[in-house]
């Protein structure tokens, strides 16, 4: 069994003082994925770059403090991407991509879309020009993991207010209708393989105890294509993981 687990930590060294090498040594995935690192490798300790044992891999935007992706495994990748040559993306550092024995692997942070119409467009741009990348390294012959913050919720049973945010981004059916294209392309959401329940988030707002309450979003996910579903083996939400305001979510594969 290989175990891979996606986090969005807000601030990777905010996330260091709140005890993310500690439960990454307590979980000991095969891979983990994070998202939202804000920073860059120079203002990194050994604590973070090194002394987990892990192979790290980075990338960071030009902006400081904001977004990046990190990824962490326990064998070296075959191969490491930064980005997806898309320059408009790539300038946020929101891609890495490692080729491991089985599978490539899409460690993303999707934009959010909710500050005003240019961000939303550069979101629903952003969808549509991963697809055809993925597709194109499936139809080559990969199987391919897409793990990340997604930053939307695909159906009303992945956030607890449905109704009271069909205007917000990260719900409006334009977005919505991204992930459709994605499933319609052969792409499978692999915690609703295992897990049909509601009330699994993965976010929640800091404001009004949401997470206390547990009025959440599930917005992060691991997306496989069709024919790489059947070596899934379980996915789940790490809902008691603190430390940020997402929590962790993993695959479990048979390989």
């Amino acid at each position: 069994m290989m175990k891979l687990f996606s986090w969005n930590v807000n601030g990777v060294r905010a996330a260091t003082k709140k005890g993310l090498f500690q439960w990454l040594e307590y979980e000991a995935p095969d891979v983990l994925c994070i998202q939202e690192t804000k920073a860059h490798v120079d203002q990194l300790t050994a604590e973070i770059l090194t002394d987990h044992g892990y192979h790290a891999s980075w990338h960071s935007g030009e902006r400081r403090g904001y977004s990046g992706v990190a990824t962490f495994s326990k064998k070296e990748p075959l191969f490491v991407q930064e980005g997806l040559g898309i320059d408009k993306y790539d300038v946020e550092g929101r891609v890495l991509l490692t080729e491991h024995e089985d599978f490539l692997l899409y460690n993303i942070y999707f934009p959010n879309g909710q500050k005003d119409e240019t961000r939303l467009k550069y979101k629903l741009d952003f969808y549509d020009d991963l697809l055809p990348i993925i597709n194109e390294q499936v139809e080559s012959g990969s199987n391919v993991i897409v793990a990340g913050d997604w930053n939307t919720a695909h159906y009303p049973i992945d956030l607890a207010r449905p109704k009271e945010n069909v205007k917000t981004s990260g719900f409006m059916p334009i977005e919505r209708e991204k992930l459709d294209d994605y499933v319609n392309d052969g792409w499978t959401d692999t915690f609703r393989l295992f897990n049909n329940e509601p009330e699994k988030y993965s976010w929640w707002s800091y404001r009004m105890g949401a997470r206390a309450r547990n009025v959440g979003w599930r917005i992060d996910y691991f997306f496989v294509n069709s024919d790489f579903s059947d070596l899934c083996k379980n996915a789940d939400i790490h809902q008691d993981v603190m430390g940020s305001d997402h929590c962790p979510v993993s695959l479990e594969l048979d390989l």
